[in-house]
């Protein structure tokens, strides 16, 4: 009972019986009103859940309490935070790169910077800066609460870290902590801005955060900066320059207009803040419109110590770390402190390299063919399938030559032929939309399944119609050069790299399909071209070596593919962080899938427009690629152990454009399996001099033998109509050579073994890929019988893209497809 309930008890004694209510009301008058607590809770003498409702005055009390503690941990923290003096914080570090074998790379640092006076910059910097960051920096108490509360929940959430808002913020996040985006440093950032607001004139802030700031280059402060883009004291700036750098503190990996792919963002960048000076009164809009041109910066001064390819491989380093590390920025990096262990190997970088440089001077004479041996590039990466971890990169000439752009990250750059191999991947891994199996899914089909192969053919869609061209007339697909060569397999297509069949076979499995494939073999999804394009197969998609370096890989790994890595572990101030190294494998393909694609692949490299690396001496599978007018020429090879992707191209440093290779190297013109083989060929003798010889694994058999629609039911063979040729190709012959009788059909025979990979010691064996019930698919008349030159000969039966040999003519293909129904296809990508 309450006291109130007692009373009452008590006074009701007199006035009732004997009887329960009296002894109750005697027991507890007896007891008495009992000791009051201090904290009455559970609350005394309440029943239910009202016993454990606190009281308004115990609300009140506790919410005073909370608040009183709150008030008090802000005063405590905001006197025991202290400010350091910003000389104190000028203190050089580097971050430190590491081989594979943990030996010392390079080491990158802030050296670039020098404190100066407000005095000393130009005004014109300053109003930008403000304009373009903090337009009420000199009235704002120099917190942005809102922004604040939003960057604590996206953390909190896991979400994108945000920066701070206002200029007293982002300089207290320069000078006084680190980069990293963290709760516990955000609320660091808090007490201190409360407290240099107070204590520091606006003229104070502004200095230390235009003395702190990154503007990229390595240049820290805008000294450093002015220095650095223009070659002039930041007092000297004019307006126009002055809005360029001030856009620049957003973020310079982004907004440095070096780099082309930034400059239309650089530009947009600087209108508008110039616009932000006009409209904070810091200009006048006559002065705005005396910048009418983008003030472009000078050319980059490279660092000594980042030679040769050094600097490629720091940017692909520093790429896969911010990309891995959300927390991780461009300016911690650039400030110091971080050690970066990577998994380049230097003995291989070195072949790389060594390998490109005398391929160039034993081919490229730029004093004698200056219109054609100039501006050639060279982009390669090195890659361990089933691992992932890049081992090697071949950047360009080295930044002391004037070449900063990564050409083992290139992403401008069309593949050709060596996208047909995802192609053959995906018919066999989803099948062809043509035929149905029992389950009424797509057939899967083989590499024995045959297409038509006759240049200038028409292609056609699933459900038989023709695939209409821009002119509104039927698309027909060209070759390399003319001929009609008939039916052919798959696998035979492939060794030659014709065109149509491929084009057809990409309209019967869906471009989509093929596209889908590649990404999960390793291809990044935003480099691909339009999948819907009938050119599409022919490689008119752009991808980094790197990147066809993975995909391949993924071939070379049965199936699996590994997401490639260049950093196994990153240490910041002496802490490891979590997430690098290699990652975890996907199965892309089916092991049978992959090992016959390899297969066809072998075929390539001993047989076809490859056989350049046959002086590896060791198993080599592989694909060339050449583009529209020779724009650019690819090899994409591996053995078990490694993949190593070369691609060539020439392009105009000034203008970023692509030109043809034709008469590089006082050659007609340039194939995949020309120089880029060369240089695939010689770097891997070196990079697998210690490493036992290999073979791929057997190809178990996948899918069956699907010809397209049209091809004759038997291997009986019927007088092609006249071409250029004899039916019999190779090797060619003209119309003025003398016909010839008739071929008889060919008596079952068994094919030969691919040399080193399937042969047991030097004797032939039956071929491993699987076969077609009909004894007689053991040739293909007129490419593929035993009357034709024996294996070893490379030379294509004029009608692919083939090269190596005698190879054949100008490639075909490239660009966006503009099919003709008389000229075929005029720039659609194809090559050997």
């Amino acid at each position: 009972m309450t006291r109130a309930e007692m009373r009452k008890a008590a006074q009701k004694k007199g006035k009732g019986g004997p009887g329960r209510g009296a002894a109750a009301g005697s027991a507890a008058a007896a007891a008495g009103p009992g000791k009051k607590r201090f904290i009455d809770y559970p609350r005394f003498g309440k029943t239910g859940v009202r016993r454990w409702l606190p009281s308004w005055r115990q609300w009140l009390s506790g919410v005073l309490l909370v608040f009183g503690c709150f008030v008090g941990l802000v005063f405590y923290l905001y006197q025991t935070t202290d400010v350091p003096k910003l000389n104190e914080l000028v203190k050089d570090q580097n971050t430190i790169y590491y081989w594979a074998d943990n030996t010392e790379m390079t080491r990158k640092g802030q050296t670039n910077r020098q404190i100066v006076e407000l005095k000393d910059i130009s005004p014109h910097l300053q109003h930008a800066v403000i304009a373009a960051e903090n337009k009420t920096f000199e009235t704002d108490s120099g917190i942005d609460p809102k922004g604040m509360l939003r960057a604590v929940y996206n953390m909190a959430k896991g979400g994108e870290t945000q920066g701070a808002s206002t200029i007293t913020q982002q300089y207290v996040k320069n000078a006084y902590l680190s980069q990293e985006q963290t709760l516990s440093r955000k609320v660091r950032e808090f007490f201190i801005t409360l407290k240099i607001n107070q204590d520091k004139e606006k003229s104070e802030i502004l200095t230390g955060y235009l003395n702190t700031s990154w503007f990229g280059r390595g240049a820290n402060g805008a000294q450093a900066a002015a220095q650095a883009y223009y070659g002039v004291d930041a007092k000297d700036l004019d307006i126009c320059q002055s809005a360029m750098l001030a856009g620049l503190l957003k973020g310079a990996t982004y907004y440095d207009p070096t780099n082309p792919d930034n400059k239309e963002r650089a530009q947009g960048r600087w209108n508008w803040i110039l616009d932000q000076m006009v409209d904070t009164k810091a200009i006048t809009p006559e002065e705005r419109a005396k910048c009418t041109t983008f003030p472009a910066p000078l050319p980059q001064k490279p660092s000594s110590n980042m030679n040769g390819e050094i600097s490629y491989l720091v940017d692909t380093a520093n790429k896969y770390v911010l990309a891995t590390d959300k927390t991780i920025t461009q300016q911690m990096i650039d400030r110091g402190g971080l050690k970066i262990y990577t998994t380049f190997e230097k003995d291989k970088v070195d072949a790389l390299k060594k390998a490109v440089d005398d391929v160039k001077s034993e081919n490229l004479d730029p004093a004698k063919r200056p219109n054609n041996d100039t501006n050639i590039q060279f982009g390669s990466a090195s890659i361990r399938p089933g691992d992932g971890a890049i081992i090697a990169l071949y950047g360009g000439d080295g930044v002391e030559n004037g070449h900063f752009d990564n050409n083992a990250d290139a992403t401008g750059v069309q593949v050709g032929s060596t996208f047909k191999p995802f192609v053959l991947a995906t018919a066999m891994q989803v099948g062809v939309q043509t035929a149905k199996d029992d389950k009424g899914k797509p057939k899967r089909i083989n590499s024995d399944s045959r297409y038509l192969a006759d240049d200038m053919s028409e292609i056609r869609k699933p459900d038989g119609s023709l695939v209409i061209g821009d002119d509104g007339k039927p698309y027909r697909q060209k070759n390399e050069d003319s001929g009609k060569r008939g039916y052919v397999s798959l696998r035979q297509a492939m060794q030659y790299s014709y065109n149509v069949p491929f084009v057809q076979l990409n309209q019967d499995v869906g471009g989509q399909n093929v596209a889908d494939i590649a990404v999960q073999m390793g291809v990044k999804k935003d480099s691909l071209a339009d999948p819907k394009t009938a050119t599409f197969p022919l490689g008119t998609s752009t991808i980094s070596p790197i990147r066809m370096a993975t995909a391949y890989g993924t071939l070379a790994a049965s199936g699996k593919e590994a997401e490639p890595y260049s950093v196994t572990k990153v240490e910041v101030s002496g802490v490891e962080r979590p997430g690098f190294g290699k990652k975890e494998l996907k199965v892309a393909l089916e092991p049978a899938v992959a090992d016959n694609v390899t297969d066809s692949l072998v075929n390539v490299a001993v047989n076809g427009t490859g056989k350049k690396t046959k002086e590896l001496g060791r198993p080599v599978a592989g694909k060339t690629g050449t583009t529209d007018q020779n724009k650019s020429a690819w090899w994409v090879g591996y053995t078990p152990q490694l993949v190593t992707s070369v691609a060539m191209w020439r392009e105009d440093p000034s203008k970023h454009e692509r030109q043809s290779l034709n008469g590089t190297g006082g050659k007609e013109s340039i194939h995949g399996g020309d120089i880029p083989t060369d240089v695939f060929t010689r770097y891997m003798k070196a990079a697998l001099a210690n490493e036992k010889k290999m073979d791929f694994p057997t190809p178990q058999p996948v899918g069956t033998a699907v010809d397209s629609s049209g091809a004759p039911s038997t291997f009986t063979p019927t007088t092609p109509p006249p071409t250029t040729e004899a039916p019999s190709a190779p090797p060619q012959q003209t119309q003025s050579q003398a016909p010839q009788p008739p071929v008889q059909p060919q008596q079952p025979t068994t094919p030969t073994c691919v040399p080193g990979v399937d042969c047991p010691g030097d004797q032939p064996a039956p071929h491993t890929t699987s076969k077609a019930p009909n004894p007689s698919n053991t040739c293909l008349p007129p490419v593929g019988c035993p009357t034709t030159p024996t294996p070893g000969d490379s030379t294509p039966p004029g009608g692919g893209n083939g090269s190596g040999g005698t190879g054949g003519g100008k490639p075909t293909g490239g660009g966006r497809p503009t099919p003709s129904s008389t000229g075929g296809l005029l720039g659609g990508a194809g090559g050997q």
